[in-house]
């Protein structure tokens, strides 16, 4: 006999809760933000939508459905199954900090707080749970993702983009090569590499992207080609400034082999959960086999 579905339904700590459990009491919290000029009324506030809209959406849940809820910090020790339908109540980045953990699985996001978030990936309010959750399965965009995978077969999965550089502001050196490119080759020395996704081009990549001024075309969310960039790469003797930036097509790769005591690769902005590579390494980024099943 098949399982009844299982919402799952992600959600982060509030900021608010985040004050009181550091400062002990709602008066100790308000008292601290008073005197840096803050109200927590404002932040309360917002602690109430997001409770608010929480519970809204559990409500919406079909009785004969099974449901299961997870906080952000413990999505790296939650089990998703098959035939689960997962719930984003929050921000766009949740959506993003729970994709890599995803196989297929239809997400549905809930925008909590309309106006502070851009709703790219929580395009939905909480009153529409029960119509979407009805019709998870029917109506979905597959978003591109992007992967890096170490020679020694570490590997990351990301939805908006995967960085390679050190885990500080030293310099990175490596060597960086393209598949699609007639292989070529450079040695450099710079902040680091982003690559980055359609879905990406909405956030750290497309600042790349305007600061350089760049005429490279920004993929769409579902398109499978990506978007690479070289930050503030350094002409020396030994290191060049010629494979900057580019596009990876859904074949191609992108090839990091590292010259520096360590580099670290790490996606969606989540620096502890981070490939650790080292002198000789070798990462390949890539567009990733798997997407991200998101209701429209």
């Amino acid at each position: 006999m098949s399982l009844a579905p299982r919402a799952v339904l992600v959600h982060r700590t509030t900021e608010y809760e985040e004050l009181v459990a550091r400062h002990g009491t709602h008066g100790q919290a308000a008292f601290f933000l008073a005197s840096r000029g803050r109200d927590i009324e404002e932040v309360a506030e917002r602690h109430r939508r997001a409770r608010g809209a929480l519970a809204e959406v559990t409500s919406a849940v079909p009785l004969a459905w099974r449901q299961a809820q997870v906080e952000r910090a413990d999505l790296d020790r939650f089990l998703f199954a098959p035939e689960d339908v997962v719930v984003v109540v929050g921000q766009d980045g949740l959506v993003a900090n729970v994709a890599k953990y995803l196989t297929g699985q239809p997400v549905i996001g809930i925008d909590t707080d309309p106006g502070r978030n851009p709703g790219v990936l929580v395009r939905h309010r909480p009153q529409d749970a029960a119509k979407l959750l009805s019709a998870a399965q029917a109506t979905v965009d597959e978003l591109t993702m992007v992967e890096a995978v170490a020679d020694d077969t570490q590997r990351l999965v990301a939805l908006n983009e995967i960085y390679l550089g050190t885990p500080g502001h030293q310099t990175a050196r490596y060597r960086l090569g393209l598949d699609d490119d007639g292989g070529a080759v450079e040695a450099q020395a710079s902040s680091g590499v982003l690559v980055g996704t359609g879905t990406g081009a909405t956030g750290w990549l497309r600042s790349v992207w305007q600061e350089r001024d760049s005429r490279l075309p920004l993929p769409s969310p579902t398109e499978d080609r990506l978007v690479w960039f070289v930050r503030e790469a350094w002409p020396s003797p030994a290191t060049g400034t010629t494979l900057v930036a580019g596009e990876l097509a859904a074949s191609a790769s992108l090839t990091v082999t590292v010259e520096s005591d360590r580099l670290i690769a790490f996606g969606d902005g989540i620096e502890t959960d981070a490939l650790q590579l080292t002198w000789g390494q070798t990462v390949r980024v890539g567009v990733c086999g798997q997407r991200l099943r998101l209701a429209g």
